[in-house]
């Protein structure tokens, strides 16, 4: 597979498949992984795609870090494995002959010892330091605040992501109104005042029907009195 090309849908879905079977499928960065490029780590997650886009989490070395299906392609069989080539052994250098000394009356000296050659030993170069892509942070999920009215109460309700920060919980008429009276957006303010008024009004109709009901049974009380 091309180096340059990212994960498609059907290979993420392989991926989830092979980690819930046990298995930790090898990956190949690709050209927008940035200096990695070409080099071969290990799945060993996918977290929540809808939180953020980098949800496939590879192990490349010692570091786990998060990447976008784009950073990654499905890594070509016998990836990783590199076996180490035999390093040539240096040539001894070539003994120098001595010529033969002739002399006159002179004892025959022996030939100096020849010391062997010395190799010196080349010390191993460091292996290049990789550069590993700094993890991104990953940003905070969106945080919903709902001022909802129903049934003739007004709830005020908070969630960030998928999770639930605060249920529901009822809300005075005039704490509404003030969270209202910070959306600058024509119309909402009409409508919550509207059905305020619709409240106010028949809250006062049925305030006038108990205060009927009150005068009359006071009525009867005062009547029943005089009847001792």
């Amino acid at each position: 597979m091309d180096a340059g090309q990212g994960l498609s849908t059907d290979e993420v879905q392989s991926i989830r498949e092979a980690l819930a079977a046990g298995r930790k499928p090898r990956v190949v960065f690709t050209a927008s992984a940035g200096q990695i490029a070409g080099q071969v780590g290990q799945v060993v997650e996918l977290t929540d795609p809808e939180v953020s886009d980098e949800f496939v989490v590879v192990r490349f070395g010692r570091d786990e870090l998060p990447f976008s299906p784009a950073d990654l392609a499905v890594a070509p069989k016998g990836a990783g494995r590199r076996v180490a080539e035999p390093k040539p052994e240096p040539e001894p250098e070539p003994a120098a002959v001595a010529a033969p000394e002739f002399v006159l009356d002179t004892p025959r000296v022996p030939a100096p010892r020849q010391e062997e050659p010395k190799v010196e030993q080349t010390e191993k170069a460091a292996p290049a330091r990789r550069v590993v892509k700094a993890a991104k942070p990953k940003s905070p999920a969106g945080l919903t605040v709902t001022l909802a009215y129903a049934d003739g109460e007004w709830t005020v309700a908070a969630q960030q992501g998928s999770k639930a920060l605060a249920k529901p919980y009822v809300v005075k008429p005039a704490e509404a109104l003030k969270m209202v009276a910070l959306v600058d957006v024509p119309g909402v303010q009409e409508a919550v005042e509207q059905i305020l008024g619709t409240e106010r009004a028949e809250a006062e109709q049925q305030a006038e029907k108990l205060r009927a009901e009150l005068a009359e049974i006071e009525a009867r009380l005062a009547e029943l009195r005089e009847a001792r």
